[in-house]
């Protein structure tokens, strides 16, 4: 089974490759764009809505409630049950989501007052962020409907991938991309407020993400005419199941948006630096954590179907051990590069080196919860795959609290820093209760072999860090340097890095057997 898993996850890694290298595109074309100032806070803003919205009805709570159900359904081998059970969801989720998608339109005024209350209070008192307050209340009019279209992109994904059709799933954020990129460069010079073009870059980018995926659910047999199902069992054993996962899965986005109203309090530029930094965190933690979980909880759903606990077990741990593997010296990478590769990717137009230096710390804080985030994401599927949605709920609730309270203890000495320290502690937090309770209860416990190869990993992060370290040029060059010389110094510390750290596993024994399933 390690093998099959070994192959979605290098397909689904690769489809991921491509989606956040351009993503990196992306960025580094707003960021040329609009800098760390005041119309780049608000688009941030008005983008985080919606996308934490399309983590509980797309990508999180929905996908971890009703994939173990549809591999149930599946796993009867009654066809017609089959279609009947898609076109229920399908119409019960549009409905929903469809009228939250109004709602939030016409409320978009309410949106931006709650989520960036400091600039609300500037605007009620005639202070300087005011106008960011009615940029943002126009601006959520445009990007909100994204979250219509994803939410059902993310359903037809989640069939997809119980099916074991990974690649086309993985690939449909290229297309976002494609569409901000495009109308940041050819749609931007139309508008007064070139902000706005990277906003309907958003609204296209999901709607072609759900036209794509249509013909890959016609040749599965599974594009059927959505029927309301409200009180249909099946429906009703993925909404008992989505409800509380509703705050357990996007505890992560929660916290985000909750430092998003702490930063509206910290002047311009607070929310840019967190957005900015938490891009480049996503590349290895979409590249590999995400990518590995996608495969997972289809596999784990089919494990527990089947009553097989062994297998339930081996592939957990070859999750992670998988993650380990990557994240370890991926983190190791971020700390020691940050502000080298966020010159590289973004210094030009309107951003700063000053930018970079700033997003830097920030960057450096989130890297150390970069491993944890990984964990999340192969753990908590040990629960969803059982029908458990409780335990992980309860746990995240916990650190949700815990979040705002390192938040409280923390961004008064380190400011937005602070925040990102926060994030990435109660990240470690939500991993240490989820491991140890899968441990309690004899679902899983990381084998000796896994235990091994984290601490060789660690020794070949270390030695790789010092290289990096030494051969690491001083922040001023890095400001002087031409941007191919910047491409060409990044590249040459990121191969030199990862020649160290694969010689240095090679001569600590691991091999390819290592990452079969024990």
């Amino acid at each position: 089974m390690s093998g099959k898993l070994f192959k979605s996850g290098m397909i689904v890694s690769a489809m991921t490759f491509i989606s956040r290298i351009l993503g990196l595109v992306r960025d580094a074309v707003i960021a040329n764009l609009l800098g760390a100032g005041s119309n780049a806070d608000v688009f941030f803003l008005a983008n985080k809505i919606p996308n934490f919205l399309r983590r509980l009805f797309a990508e999180g709570a929905f996908a971890q409630a009703f994939i173990p159900v549809l591999a149930e359904v599946k796993n009867d081998g009654d066809d017609v049950h089959l279609k009947q059970f898609v076109a229920k969801v399908s119409g019960s989720l549009g409905a929903i989501v469809t009228i939250v998608t109004i709602v939030g339109v016409i409320g978009s005024p309410i949106l931006a007052a709650l989520f960036g209350m400091g600039w609300f209070v500037d605007y009620l008192n005639d202070g300087d962020e005011g106008q960011k307050f009615e940029l943002a209340s126009l601006m959520l009019k445009i990007t909100f409907p994204y979250l219509l279209f994803i939410s059902l992109a993310g359903l037809a994904g989640a069939i997809l991938n119980t099916l074991n059709k990974f690649a086309a799933v993985a690939f449909t954020p290229v297309l976002l991309n494609v569409a901000i990129i495009s109308c940041a460069l050819f749609l931007a010079p139309q508008f007064e407020e070139p902000v706005f073009a990277i906003a309907w870059g958003v609204f296209l980018g999901g709607f072609f993400q759900l036209l794509f995926l249509i013909p890959f659910l016609i040749k599965a047999g599974l594009l059927v005419k959505p029927q309301w199902g409200w009180s249909d069992p099946d429906i009703i054993k993925v909404r008992t199941l989505m409800i509380p996962a509703l705050f357990g899965v996007s505890v992560g986005q929660i916290n985000l948006l909750l430092d998003t109203v702490i930063a509206s309090f910290l002047g311009t530029g607070a929310i840019s630096f967190l957005y900015y930094s938490d891009r480049l965190l996503e590349f290895p933690l979409g590249l590999f954590g995400i990518a590995i979980a996608t495969v997972i909880l289809p596999t784990l759903s089919h494990n527990h179907v089947s009553k097989d606990d062994k297998a339930f077990s081996a592939n957990i741990d070859w999750a992670v051990k998988m993650v380990c593997l990557l994240g370890i010296p991926a983190a190791t990478g971020l700390f020691l590069l940050a502000e080298p590769m966020l010159l590289t990717i973004f210094q030009r137009g309107e951003f700063t080196p000053d930018h970079a230096k700033y997003a830097s710390h920030s960057l450096m804080a989130y890297s150390f919860g970069l491993l944890s985030f990984m964990l999340i994401k192969v753990l908590a599927p040990g629960f969803y795959s059982k029908q458990d949605i409780k335990t992980p709920v309860k746990f995240g609730i916990w650190c949700m609290a815990a979040n705002m309270l390192f938040n409280l203890i923390l961004v008064w000495p380190f400011d937005y820093v602070g925040l990102a320290m926060a994030t990435s502690l109660s990240a470690l937090m939500n991993v240490l209760l989820l491991y140890v309770t899968l441990h309690r209860r004899g679902v899983y416990t990381a084998s000796l072999q896994t235990i091994t190869l984290i601490l060789k990993v660690v020794f070949a992060s270390t030695l790789m860090g010092i290289v990096i370290f030494m051969f690491n040029p001083l922040a001023t060059a890095w400001v002087d340097f031409l941007l191919l010389d910047k491409i060409f110094e990044l590249t040459k510390l990121i191969s030199l890095g990862a020649t160290v750290f694969v010689m240095s596993l090679l001569i600590l024994g691991v091999r390819k057997r290592t990452f079969s399933a024990s």
